[in-house]
């Protein structure tokens, strides 16, 4: 089967995850800026986690399915409507044949994540389906989606078939169904215009004045108009943050939600597409179960840190995970009894 894009909207890509252990050869990872929305769509349709969906940013496209789907719209609501019926994030939905997907304004986050049973099937390099647009390779030709793309997608796994099934007896007159089923919502992140981040202390943190790392920790950061998925540029107030004296760095490795500071004192938080390493000095690094709420800052939104200990992090992320493990049992033991109840 495949989804054929009438309308491209701002910025939809492919993303899967990442392209993993290619980093000492220069390349990134990439991969989705939210990659728990991406993850938690794709096991709602009975994917493997690790399937490509469609990013989508801010202003989303108009899709046609040529063929039934079964889809599901997780993260940022971007007011998805299919055949002009709203579609409820984070469930599981059955889209008849000749179905529209639509997404109208930004209510909250500005990134949505498409999931569609099988997978978004476009060619993998370097064993990831992942777009990264400044050397184009991966996803759809290397490239954004445009008008006329048609994007193939792959067969049903085994619990593809069993979902929808499942959701035959909940089909409406239109041939639309929606789960009864959905994701609990203390598993949910807290997506706010305007959020606060956990992150531990960075490397170089100590190299800082003293009242320059205490405002990294008190005050908001505005989210500039010239970030991207390689890193959010933030503007903070005053002279920005200054380093006790200057200092060359020999570069090292950076991650998903390094926060450097360069020269000129106002911090970049590195995103999916940052560099491999960085010689800026790194005064924070945020959580990992806080990255989908940085991801979901809009541009011109503001950002808070606050500081939490390594033990704490590893802490969070390991309830998050256990919940995603949770859900993912939950399915599991619904297609097994097929009572459709998690």
């Amino acid at each position: 089967m495949s989804m054929i894009i009438v309308k491209p909207g701002l910025l939809t890509t492919v993303q899967d995850l990442g392209r993993h252990g290619a980093q000492q050869y220069g390349v990134i990872v990439g991969g989705a800026m939210d990659a728990f929305a991406l993850r938690v769509a794709n096991l709602l349709v009975g994917n493997d986690e690790q399937a490509a969906g469609l990013e989508i940013t801010m202003l989303g496209p108009e899709i046609y399915f040529a063929e039934a789907a079964l889809v599901s719209v997780c993260g940022g609501d971007l007011s998805p409507q299919l055949n002009d019926r709203t579609l409820p994030l984070w469930k599981t939905v059955f889209a008849p044949e000749g179905s529209v997907l639509r997404f109208g304004p930004a209510r909250h986050g500005c990134r949505a994540y498409l999931a569609v049973a099988g997978g978004v099937d476009a060619p993998a390099k370097m064993n990831s389906r992942s777009t990264y647009l400044r050397a184009g390779i991966g996803g759809w030709e290397g490239r954004a989606l445009q008008k006329g793309d048609r994007l193939p997608v792959g067969a049903l796994h085994a619990a593809g078939k069993k979902l929808a099934s499942l959701l035959a007896d909940e089909a409406q007159a239109d041939g639309v169904a929606f789960s009864r089923w959905s994701v609990a919502p203390d598993l949910l992140p807290s997506y706010a215009a305007n959020p606060e981040v956990r992150a531990v202390a960075g490397q170089e943190m100590a190299l800082f004045e003293a009242e320059s790392a205490e405002r990294f920790f008190a005050d908001a950061f505005k989210v500039r108009t010239d970030s991207d998925r390689m890193g959010y540029r933030l503007s903070g107030e005053g002279d920005g943050l200054r380093l006790k004296e200057k200092r060359e760095l020999i570069s090292s490795a950076v991650t998903f939600g390094t926060v450097q500071v360069p020269p000129d004192g106002q911090p970049i938080a590195l995103m999916a597409d940052r560099q491999t390493t960085g010689g800026y000095p790194k005064i924070a690094q945020v959580a990992s179960v806080d990255l989908p709420l940085l991801a979901q800052t809009n541009l011109g939104g503001t950002v808070r840190f606050r500081r939490v200990s390594l033990q704490e992090a590893q802490r969070l992320y390991l309830v998050r995970e256990n919940g995603i493990r949770t859900l993912r049992s939950g399915l599991e033991r619904m297609q097994a009894s097929g009572n459709g109840r998690v």
